[in-house]
């Protein structure tokens, strides 16, 4: 029998075991010798088997524990509840819903100046290598990273502001702007789907194989002024998006 086919069989075999709640999520699998003693196969083959488990969300490998069994729930992603007020005066909407929803959501937050490039420049319409301040955040759900959320802003506006403390602003930092440049009016919204950078892959510890959806939102002012380019990266393994879409109807 084939490396292949061993290794698919092995890999048959542990989903099962997790679709039919035999393996139940949190819990430890055996090692890979273990399981190499078990199917009577070599590391090699045992790795590749796991490593199929890995990248279609089913198992994650975790610093100092080995591999974990996943919970697989899905985050919501409401792109349309963006401007929405906030339900709590302390958190976020994002950090306020999940709260509701009985889960443990948290987040680091950093400030860089960086040189603006590619479709960050592109959508302020500014030479590459132009400074921005870039806010950037990853999400955690229940101790495991969700999503990134990164917004930038041009330095020459957002420098001296509270965009530049690393923390969440009660009044968010697109108000900030908003309050030098004017009301944000209209956004437009891009969505790709890809395979994720390495520092991507590496600030979601993302299993080999995990394609994220990056949506990207350029917003602006009455006077087409760019207020932000914000892009959110969301691992496919964790997250489902959904719109909400009104129809009008028009009289004949």
């Amino acid at each position: 029998m084939s490396s292949g086919t061993l290794h698919s069989r092995i890999s048959d075999d542990l989903r099962k075991r997790i679709i039919e709640g035999k393996l139940t999520p949190g819990q430890k699998l055996p090692s890979e010798a273990e399981l190499g003693r078990e199917y009577d196969v070599s590391r090699i083959t045992v790795r590749q088997a796991l490593r199929t488990l890995e990248q279609e969300g089913l198992v994650a490998a975790r610093a100092g524990l080995g591999r974990i069994v996943r919970a697989r729930r899905n985050m919501v992603y409401r792109p349309q509840q963006e401007k929405e007020p906030r339900i709590s005066s302390t958190m976020d909407r994002f950090m306020a819903g999940l709260v509701q929803d009985g889960r443990k959501p948290s987040q680091s937050i950093e400030i860089a100046v960086e040189q603006a490039k590619g479709i960050v420049a592109e959508r302020f319409g500014v030479p590459e290598g132009t400074p921005v301040v870039a806010r950037k955040r990853v999400r955690w759900i229940d101790d495991e990273p969700y999503n990134i959320n990164d917004t930038f802003y041009l330095h020459s506006v957002a420098k001296d502001t509270a965009v530049m403390e690393p923390a969440d602003l009660p009044q968010g930092s697109n108000s900030v702007i908003e309050n030098i440049l004017g009301r944000e009016v209209k956004a437009i919204d891009e969505f790709y789907v890809r395979m994720p950078t390495p520092e991507e892959t590496s600030r979601l510890d993302l299993s080999a194989g995990t394609p994220v959806a990056v949506h990207y939102v350029t917003g602006y002012t009455a006077d087409d002024k760019v207020v932000r380019v914000e892009y959110f990266v969301l691992p496919g393994d964790r997250h489902v998006i959904l719109f909400q879409r009104d129809h009008h109807m028009v009289e004949p």
